[in-house]
């Protein structure tokens, strides 16, 4: 008995060593990539979920597809094809409102979370997301077991949204690289981010098209559930926090002194510095928000596109499609690696940006699958603007505010997310009878601000010294 009372109590001892010493990892990729899994895949299954729904409703029968085909007509004087269309512009305004739906919790939510992170820690801002998502996996998969009604989905969508969402784990998650990596490394380690983004989605989305022939959404939604679980044991558990704060800070002040002290950081990014560093700024964001309506806004159109007549894809090729395009984050983050030893930060942008415009282009003219592959080949530096723009953004603000500015960023990211949907939906659907395209070419020609902005902050910049430099000199002053 002493023997055996001796292993247990050196096997607790091991355990409560482990977690001890797990507990201390500074480390938030995993908790971006188990985020982002699951949530992609869930979004991605949900479009084709609401879309079989509505069509079920509006043609009354059932949608029909296996492993070559989808249930989609072509033949325009075939009165099913009318009904086609139909189903298209209802699922397009169905979207929309989900997207209006998360708005306004989740850009009041990041705001808070990212200005308490500067003073109060980043874990915060990490976990209430992960609960929302593993909120809304859990009512995707009682929607899809009970066949509840679709309009009933508009309830978890807004009960998760008061949690926070993408924007609010990645507004967290560069603030917590910014703490951790250097000057130098905070291109890459952003970079890195956006490209694990891109693996951990690419591998939800091929293999969502298969699994769902498979398993059925019921199963797929359970698998999310318990991923977005694992993630919430990590983060509470495992990620060790990047801001320190003594119990003292934590304890003293009222709620309204602390509320206070949020919204004077969010204040201070811009009053706390002298005018060049305020048009920079101002600038970077104004870039970083049309450019992310113009991907985020054609990037949203592509799975009703692929559905819709000439191409026709059916949930296997829509899993193709999506990973292709997603693979663009690991090129962008080798191309980040690549161009920033040679190039200045402006010219990246630049050619992120010129690979969007150039993809898009191309979008308008895929009427066959080749020709639409080609589209996410064309868009292969697509992401390097975002986390360039971050890292750049992150390089002339204090490290006091690092959470104050990735908060900035990701409410503009939300809102730009939001308008996108709004307006490339209802272009969508006003366009679809006459020239599907158009809402590629509109995001072609949006990409011409962020052109024009970058071409102009490359000529004031300061020449004498760089970004990192202009911070500590007016930190130290």
């Amino acid at each position: 008995m002493s023997r055996a009372l001796h292993r247990q109590r050196c096997f607790a001892t091991a355990g409560i060593c482990f977690l001890r010493t797990m507990k201390r990892l500074f480390l938030v990729e995993p908790v971006v990539a188990l985020y982002t899994l699951p949530n992609l895949a869930d979004e991605l299954l949900m479009q084709q979920y609401i879309y079989r729904r509505i069509w079920t409703r509006e043609t009354n029968s059932s949608y029909v597809q296996n492993e070559n085909n989808s249930y989609c007509y072509q033949n325009h004087s075939d009165p099913v094809y009318f009904k086609q269309e139909v189903v298209q512009e209802l699922s397009s305004h169905f979207f929309m409102y989900v997207t209006l739906i998360k708005f306004l919790p989740n850009f009041i939510v990041t705001f808070v979370l990212g200005s308490y992170s500067d003073h109060y820690g980043r874990r915060l801002s990490l976990l209430l997301p992960t609960i929302g998502a593993l909120i809304s996996s859990l009512a995707f998969l009682a929607m899809t077991y009970f066949s509840w009604p679709i309009h009933f989905l508009f309830i978890p969508v807004a009960l998760s949204a008061c949690f926070g969402g993408f924007t609010t784990v990645f507004g967290g998650a560069f603030a917590y690289v910014a703490d951790v990596s250097s000057s130098e490394h905070k291109n890459m380690r952003m970079a890195l981010l956006d490209m694990i983004v891109g693996l951990m989605g690419g591998i939800g989305t091929i293999t969502s098209g298969y699994l769902l022939n498979t398993l059925g959404f019921n199963w797929l939604f359970l698998i999310a559930s318990l991923i977005n679980f694992a993630n919430v044991v990590y983060i509470i558990f495992f990620l060790d926090e990047s801001v320190q704060v003594s119990r003292d800070e934590q304890n003293e002040g009222s709620g309204n002194g602390k509320f206070r002290e949020i919204f004077a950081g969010i204040l201070n990014l811009w009053t706390g510095s002298n005018f060049r560093k305020r048009v920079q700024i101002s600038l970077m964001l104004l870039t970083f928000s049309v450019y992310a309506l113009a991907s985020f806004g054609s990037g949203g159109l592509f799975t009703l596109y692929e559905l819709n007549a000439p191409l026709c894809w059916n949930a296997v090729l829509i899993g193709y499609g999506s990973a292709a395009g997603l693979i663009t984050f690991l090129t962008s983050f080798l191309g980040v690696a690549l161009f920033s030893r040679y190039l200045e930060d402006h010219f990246i942008v630049l050619i992120g940006t010129l690979s969007l415009a150039g993809g898009m282009i191309v979008a308008v003219f895929a009427t066959i699958t080749l020709v639409m592959f080609l589209v996410r080949l064309v868009c292969l530096f697509a992401v390097m603007p975002l986390p360039v723009l971050r890292s750049m953004m992150s390089k002339i603000v204090s490290p006091k505010d690092q959470g104050v500015l990735f908060a900035c960023v990701a409410c503009l990211e939300n809102l730009s997310a939001t308008i996108s949907s709004v307006v490339f939906n209802n272009v969508y659907a006003a366009t679809i009878h006459g020239f599907t395209g158009f809402s590629f070419m509109l995001a072609a020609c949006l990409c011409l601000i962020p052109i024009c902005i970058m071409c102009f902050l490359f000529w004031w910049r300061p020449q004498e010294e760089g970004y990192a430099g202009l911070s500590s000199n007016e930190d130290s002053s």
